[in-house]
Order: C-alpha cells, then structure tokens, then sequence
C-alpha cells in the first residue's frame, strides 16, 4: 500500500510538469520551425521536407541584411517604441496619481475611471478613418509623428487605470510622512512614491513598448514610406502580389524576435513584479 501511495505520488507530481512541457513544445514549434526553415539553403528551401536544414546556410540572412531595409526597420520599432513608451509611462504616472488621490475628493472622478476602461473596448477599426482624415487635415501623415500620437493615444487609457491602480495600494501616510518633513506634493511623488511604485511603472513601460513593437493596421495605413515604416509592415514587404520569398521571411521573422526574447530575459524580474503587483498590499 504504501509503496502505491508512493507511485501514486510521483506520477501526481510529474503529470502537471509533463502536461506544461508538451503544451509549451506546442506553442513553440511553429517558432522553432521558422527558426530552423532560416537556415537551409535557396536550393533546398523549396524542395526539403525535413524539419532540421540538411545543411546550415546564412545565405537568407545575408540578403535580409543586405540587401533590404530590415535594418530601418528594426530602428524606426525601436525607436518609436521607447518614445512611446517613456511618454506614456511619464503620462500615466501623473494621472494615475491624480485619479488614486483625488477621486474621494472631486466628484466624477470615479466615473472617469470607467470611462477609460471604456476607451479600451472600442475597436481601433473603427477610429481609423476619423485619424486618418484628422492627421490629413494636420498635414502629418506619413511622418513618425502621427504614429507617435496614435500609438500613446491607444496606450495611455489604460495605462493611467494600471497605475491608479497601484497607487491606491501605496499608504497615504508614506505621502504625509514627506509633507510633514516639507516636501511639496510633487516632491513626495518622484521622492517617495515612484521607487515604491517601480513594479507597476515598469508595467506599464513594457505594455506600451509591447503595444508599439506589434502594431499593424494603425502603422500601416500612416506610413506609407519604406525608409519609415515598423518591422511589423516592413515584413510584409516579403510578400509580393505573385510570389513570396519564405526563406528571406523566415529569416527576418527570426531575427524580429530576437530583441523580444532579449527584453523579455533582461527584464523578466520587472514583469513578474509587475504581475504580482496589487495581490498583496500593505
């Protein structure tokens, strides 16, 4: 009996692990397919069927690189992403700080946290065309600029709701404490209640950049020339209207996730935090 309690026990153990490792290899073998389909050859590319390349070649790589505005690509994500990003995140700063202390104090506020929830329901589909007519009549379509406004109109709704959110968890009297010793209000707010919030702002951060890295539909109907476009539009420059050249696809699809899977590494402690952030408070 008790040596099949014991077996009962492992086989318990074990199932919940080899359940998460056979999920996981599903939702990454498209992904290391691509990876693998980067490496073979022009000649075999078509041809092969095997999942591993007979022999590794750079070849496609060579041409990404080489001979195609990958690179623009890759800079103009980046860049738009952290801009994005570090306004969006000095912006939801502030008006979550404001909802979180405010709303007991100035009717409507709570309301207006609703309405910002709401924001998040409307589908961007049906926004395009007044932003597109608006940006026209402003005279800045096809500029990184129009994307920079849309991509932190999109991101900042709930942005501000996540960090009012996580303000509401942080002490009053950490904020009193500051006034007391004569700290203006916006001193007690980057002195005091920043580094204690840096969980939830970097949340916030990782959202909006996240948000800019994949967008598609606002990118490409605002961007219309090749030098400015995002890496999600560029890559479709590999899909013509009669061909497709997959092995130079694969081989840019691999390297468009190399700076996620970076970011995701160098800041996994962030986002973990930030996921935690809010189940405990005290």
């Amino acid at each position: 009996m008790k040596n099949d309690f014991k077996i009962k026990k492992v086989v318990y153990g074990i199932l919940p692990y080899a359940a998460m490792i056979f999920a996981l290899g599903v939702i990454l073998l498209p992904v290391v397919s691509m990876v693998m389909s980067s490496f073979k050859s022009p000649e075999t590319f078509m041809s092969s069927t095997s999942f591993f390349p007979e022999k590794f070649s750079l070849d496609y790589y060579r041409n990404v690189l080489g001979k195609t505005h990958f690179l623009k690509y890759l800079i103009n994500s980046v860049v738009i992403g952290v801009l994005v990003s570090l306004f969006s995140t000095f912006l939801s700063i502030l008006g979550g700080y404001a909802l979180s202390r405010f709303k007991k104090r100035v009717k409507g506020l709570k309301f207006y946290t609703i309405f910002l929830l709401a924001l998040q329901m409307f589908p961007v589909v049906q926004l395009i065309i007044p932003l597109y007519l608006t940006f026209q009549k402003i005279g800045i379509t096809n500029t990184r600029l129009s994307v920079f406004i849309a991509y932190s109109t999109f991101t900042l709704p709930l942005n501000i709701w996540m960090m009012q959110s996580y303000f509401d968890g942080i002490p009053y009297e950490l904020e009193e404490s500051g006034r007391i010793d004569g700290c203006s209000r916006l001193q007690c707010l980057y002195k005091l209640i920043v580094p204690v919030a840096g969980p939830g702002i970097s949340s916030v951060s990782i959202f909006a950049f996240n948000y800019c890295w994949n967008e598609y539909l606002l990118g490409s109907l605002l961007l219309k020339t090749d030098g400015l476009r995002t890496l999600p539009i560029g890559l479709q420059n590999f899909m013509q209207e009669q061909t497709t050249d997959w092995g130079s696809l694969m081989s840019a699809s691999s390297l468009a996730i190399l700076p996620v899977l970076i970011f995701l590494v160098v800041m996994q402690k962030q986002i973990i935090s930030g996921m935690m952030a809010g189940s405990v408070k005290g």
